[in-house]
């Protein structure tokens, strides 16, 4: 039976992650992507967060896979000035061992009589948008997963070719059952995907792990599509560099980047 969200609550900060959360690397742990976004939502839900603030960057640290079940999120503020705040958050597996740590900067936002005299000025769409562009789907050995939960459709390169790509994302499904998806978590659930649209080696013999995810955001996305405009670079060390600009179909709203381990199948 296909999913219906990527997460079920399960209550007290607990959720059940379905199969559509599942990654490319094991059939038995998740896509980075989807646990970004639920600590994206548990950074824009904590209790006692104050108004006008707006995340403007999130760091992920994945420690460990992240397995399919049930997973828990904890989030606290760190430090906080007048204008300028960080939150902490974690995942965590059913055993209780950290599996990603989140580090969130919010920026006050400005009142814009005070800003009246400051110029906007809107970085223009780089790509075809997502009607011009072709829809694709990554072949994974299983049925299920981030892969057919998620809609792709490339506006340069392809799924199975290695090298820069640029492409077009959009959820099937929501992030938590019975919930509205907010834009941050709808960036942060295609965000990690800029080395897997990018891969500069064969995915059949190399695997090219991220154990980190860092997003910059200049503005939150409109509309449900976000787009991945990326390109990876490796040295013979075994570390690579994903850089991915960020995009909706009005611009470029920010850019991420992701650290590679690579290492022989």
């Amino acid at each position: 039976m296909t999913a219906s969200a990527f997460f079920l609550p399960l209550g007290d900060n607990r959720f059940a992650a379905t199969a559509a959360s599942r990654g490319p690397w094991s059939p038995d742990s998740q896509h980075a992507g989807p646990p970004a976004a639920l600590l994206g939502r548990a950074v824009e839900r904590r209790e006692g967060s104050r108004e006008g603030f707006r995340v403007v960057r999130m760091t992920f640290e994945i420690l460990r896979p992240v397995p399919l079940g049930e997973v828990s999120v904890i989030v606290r503020e760190a430090e906080a000035g007048r204008s300028v705040e960080r939150v902490d958050a974690e995942l965590r597996t059913a055993e209780g061992r950290t599996a990603v740590r989140a580090h969130a900067l919010r920026i006050r936002v400005g009142e814009p009589a005070e800003l009246a005299d400051l110029p906007t000025i809107e970085s223009p769409l780089t790509l075809p948008g997502p009607e011009q562009s072709t829809a694709q789907i990554f072949p994974m050995p299983w049925d299920e997963g981030y892969h057919t939960a998620m809609e792709m459709r490339f506006a340069r390169g392809s799924a199975t070719e290695r090298g820069p790509a640029a492409a077009w994302f959009r959820m099937r499904i929501p992030l938590v059952a019975d919930e509205e998806t907010s834009g941050l978590s709808r960036v942060l659930i295609a965000a990690d995907s800029g080395n897997g649209i990018s891969g500069a080696l064969d995915f059949h013999r190399h695997t090219y792990v991220n154990p980190d995810l860092t997003v910059h955001l200049r503005r939150p996305p409109v509309g449900e599509w976000v787009g991945l405009d990326a390109r990876t670079s490796v040295d013979q060390a075994g570390i690579g560099l994903a850089d991915t600009l960020l995009l909706d179909e009005k611009g470029v709203i920010g850019r991420s980047a992701q650290s590679l381990f690579i290492a022989a199948r």
